[in-house]
């Protein structure tokens, strides 16, 4: 081939590692046109594994390289070109890796996504491109996978990866092969290094992480890979993370290495001119002296750390106890109310702790019938606690050693190892294993509290900001709650501004009350309390806080919508709810906010976002809220949810169909099965749901799908949906915007208008047993039969039909009636204007004569007074008469008819 014939080059980074070479071999598989050319510098177990299968695989050695034109570049796990003999000024060039922060360039194309390594990612083009591998082939991608991923076990490989290693597997990749080049011993030369690194581990702690940063001198002319003593390091030391800085003459190699999520070591090689992944990363640094290095880095390692989790991050903060003077049996029956698997024992006298008491030894104690002795025969003896500001790891330690599945958590300030402190809150196994193994969504919000500012108007903002200083100095977590967040995370602006309390909502809202003003009403039972905000207090706020707040001089929402503020606030003390019987309304109690949440119908109600001081913006997902609404699914929190609460039921298609969402598939199920038990739910909880669904911003939605999922059979036998219903609903927008019809029907009554559409053309005693049903008023029942009564005397009118009589006959009908009926009547274009010219004239036409004018004539009153009167409309309506000149000749030639006296 001669040097004007253009050429493919597939490349990858120097140093290359299996993942780099392996995905070269991928790129040739797939552009088979293409050279894959190795760098000049390889790992040694790469070396030594090309040196024993050179014959089968394509590669070519850098010295082999003949100059030649370049004009196409395919990069492979690298974003960062090196110069060939023969390259174009600017080639093609494409990016296939996984190192996803690098900032892209312009003219080049590429593809880089998160996985665990980039010979996954050629691996599934392989697959989809329906191509086969041979035995060494697969072998060496298998090696790629493996060691980018150790094995599969580092917390950046994703199932992707298991996928790709498992067809690999298939494609007959030799496991004992991968295992022997990943393990390949050290050469004297660096077994020495490692012993100079090993003695010279400068260890120190951050943000609670054991790190390790260690140097040493290279001899002259060692070119060995520095990988592998880094990776036998970090075996022996078993730091959360590790820095090694060798020494290459006037140059510092800095090889990382984390074994922890929260040490993300290419934040620190970044920094310093180099690259790669959260747990493995590498730099040169020229012209450079390792202990110089050594100084940057430490300094960088406070960024490179995250700040240590703590008991504080996963308690629930309020804790239900048991004293120990309490029975078996009270015990037994106060876990059945809650479904709590384990209560901390207290003292009955100081509250102190005592031991923990499982369900599994209540269990066991009532089956050999020891209800009635006190719990502390069966209890675990002992005062274990943490405190918030102890690490999870802590909590970790503290269960596996004690046996505890809760933990009981007492305040910072308390004595030594909290024995004479009361407990404040409790962690539990299912804390721990929801923090470990709760998967981050793609959709987890980074940064909620900027989130929260830029969707809330700025007086809201300012307000949120003044609560939650008067909440934290009050040391009680605050929250927003459900629907809210749930909007904010899908873009939808929210004027509600309620908020949770963990501790004491009253004493909050006094607190609020004292340093703002405005007034107060609470309910002590309920441990609720309602801020009322003047405008004054929103401007004395607005005042103090509105520097943060991305749009400080506005009071508009990003869609330049100026909502109003609303005149009240409303916090709730955080509570837990037991349902005593199916469709009962549940009986309330205080609870954490954990609790408050797991009371809630849907995951994606579940969300929260605390509030308080240094909290503020922290979002909290307990039950895969954020999950769910990633992927569009409306998913109940436990199988017996709508067996608690049928209502749920009408509440989840509402809310599918607003939200465009699906009913997730086992909710499906669980809400069919549920169905019978709306028969149990009082009418007026029943309307309460149809009212709200009523008000969606298409109802029809929602109607079609209870009737599709057999809900209104359950509702009341014979209701039905039918196309002329739906059809119906869709002209109700457009008549109530009609210059003729707006003012016909006050905002609140809308939901009668489609309550009568949807029952109209349905049988009478469908239509009474309906609104029987539901408890609706006796106006609403009297209503919607009277649309039907209409219906049929509109059936009855002809052509010729004169004003008068129609206008006798619509009169007795209210105004939401008529509105109805012409909404029906839409498509005949005769009744409809016969209805449009009543509503707008004929109802209106009044005659200029009255009765006192009759009596001022002489005219002895009596029955004939309404006829004559009656009479007189009729020919203003007729159009026979049109003054009171034309009433007065007329009602004398009435007069004169009947032979009245005068």
């Amino acid at each position: 081939m001669g040097y004007n014939s253009p050429m493919l080059l597939i490349l990858t980074h120097e140093k290359a590692d299996f993942d780099a070479i392996a995905s070269q071999l991928g790129a040739y598989k797939l552009f088979p046109d293409g050279v894959p050319l190795l760098p000049r510098y390889l790992n040694r177990n790469v070396q030594q594994f090309l040196n024993l299968y050179w014959d089968v695989l394509p590669f070519m050695r850098p010295d082999d390289w003949r100059r030649r034109r370049v004009d196409e570049v395919i990069l492979v796990d690298t974003q960062n070109l090196n110069s060939v003999r023969g390259m174009a000024r600017n080639p093609q060039v494409r990016v296939i890796d996984h190192h996803v922060d690098h900032e892209p360039r312009p003219d080049w194309t590429y593809q880089v996504e998160a996985v665990g390594a980039t010979t996954t990612l050629l691996v599934e083009m392989l697959q989809a491109n329906g191509l086969l591998l041979t035995p060494e082939e697969a072998t060496l991608l298998l090696l790629g996978v493996y060691e980018d991923t150790g094995s599969l076990t580092y917390d950046t490989a994703t199932a992707r990866d298991v996928r790709a290693a498992a067809w690999l597997f298939e494609q007959g990749a030799q496991l004992d092969v991968v295992r022997r080049f990943l393990t390949i011993p050290l050469t004297s030369e660096q077994q020495a290094l490692y012993a100079e690194l090993q003695a010279n581990a400068n260890w120190s702690t951050v943000q609670g992480r054991a790190i390790v940063v260690t140097t040493a001198v290279a001899p002259q002319g060692f070119n060995d890979e520095i990988s592998s003593i880094a990776h036998r390091l970090r075996e022996t030391l078993t730091p959360a993370g590790l820095f090694v800085l060798v020494q290459l003459g006037h140059d510092v190699q800095l090889v990382a290495r984390s074994s922890h999520a929260s040490v993300d070591v290419s934040l620190v090689a970044k920094a310093l001119g180099g690259g790669g992944h959260s747990r493995a990363a590498a730099a040169l640094i020229v012209g450079a002296t390792a202990a110089a290095v050594a100084q940057k880095v430490t300094a960088l390692l406070p960024k490179a750390v995250k700040p240590l989790v703590r008991v504080a991050a996963i308690m629930s903060y309020g804790v239900q106890t048991i004293t120990s003077a309490q029975t078996i049996a009270e015990a037994a029956h106060q876990m059945r109310r809650t479904g709590h698997e384990g209560y901390p024992v207290v003292d009955q006298e100081n509250g102190r702790i005592q031991g923990l008491l499982t369900r599994n030894a209540v269990d066991r104690a009532m089956s050999h019938e020891m209800g009635q002795l006190p719990v502390n025969r069966i209890m675990k003896m002992g005062a274990i606690t943490v405190r918030p500001s102890e690490s999870i790891e802590r909590v970790q330690e503290l269960m596996l050693r004690e046996g505890w599945g809760q933990i009981p958590v007492v305040a910072d300030m308390g004595g030594a190892e909290g024995i004479d402190t009361n407990p404040i809150g409790i962690v539990t196994r299912t804390d721990l294993l929801n923090y470990w193994f709760q998967p981050v969504t793609e959709t987890a919000e980074s940064d909620m509290r900027a989130l929260l500012a830029a969707s809330l108007q700025p007086e809201m903002w300012a307000l949120v900001q003044a609560v939650s200083a008067a909440a934290a100095e009050l040391q009680m977590p605050l929250y927003f709650v459900g629907g809210l967040v749930r909007d904010i995370l899908l873009g939808k602006s929210s004027i509600d501004l309620d908020m949770v309390v963990e501790g004491d909502a009253i004493l909050l809202v006094r607190n609020l009350q004292t340093r703002l003003g405005g007034d107060v009403h609470t309910h002590s039972r309920f441990g609720t309390g309602k801020w009322f905000v003047t405008p004054e207090i929103w401007a004395a706020v607005f005042a103090q806080y509105r520097g943060d707040h991305p749009y400080p001089k506005s009071t508009q929402s990003k869609n330049n919508y100026v909502q109003p503020l609303p005149a009240s606030i409303d916090f709730v003390t955080a509570r837990s709810e037991f349902y005593a019987a199916p469709s009962a309304l549940p009986e309330v109690e205080r609870g954490s906010i954990k609790l408050d949440l797991h009371r809630r119908d849907f995951t994606i109600n579940t969300l929260a976002v605390r509030l308080d001081g240094a909290h503020l913006g922290e979002l909290l997902d307990f039950y895969g809220g954020q999950r769910d609404l990633e992927h569009g699914l409306i998913r109940v929190l436990h199988s017996l949810s709508f067996i608690d609460d049928p209502t749920r039921v009408l509440r989840a298609i509402r809310l599918e169909q607003r939200l465009g969402f699906m009913i997730e598939t086992r909710t499906a199920e669980l809400l069919d099965n549920a169905l019978p038990m709306l028969k149990r739910v009082t009418g007026d909880r029943i309307r309460h749901e149809i009212e709200l669904a009523l008000r969606e911003a298409d109802p029809i939605l929602v109607m079609e799908r209870f009737a599709g999922l057999g809900v209104m059979k359950q509702i009341y036998p014979g209701l039905i949906w039918t196309p002329e219903m739906a059809a119906a609903f869709k002209r109700v927008p457009q008549l109530l915007a009609d210059p003729i019809w707006h003012k016909a029907l006050p905002p609140e009554s809308k939901e009668f208008l489609f309550f009568a559409l949807w029952l109209t053309s349905l049988p009478q005693a469908v239509q009474e047993g309906t609104v029987e049903r539901l408890k609706g008023r006796k106006s609403t029942r009297d209503d919607v039969l009277a649309v039907a009564d209409l219906l049929h005397l509109l059936q009855t009118v002809t052509s010729d039909i004169q004003p008068s009589v129609v206008t006798k006959m619509l009169r007795p009908f209210p105004a939401r009636v008529l509105l109805a009926a012409r909404i029906i009547v839409a498509e005949n274009p005769f009744k409809a204007q016969l209805l449009d010219k009543y509503y707008s004239e004929w109802r209106h036409v009044k005659t200029s004569l009255s009765g006192a004018d009759l009596r001022l004539m002489g005219l002895k009153p009596g029955p004939t007074y309404s006829i004559w009167l009656e009479r007189l409309l009729a020919a203003r309506l007729n159009g026979e008469i049109n003054d009171e000149t034309g009433e007065r000749l007329l009602l004398a030639e009435l007069i004169q008819e009947s032979g009245a006296q005068r």
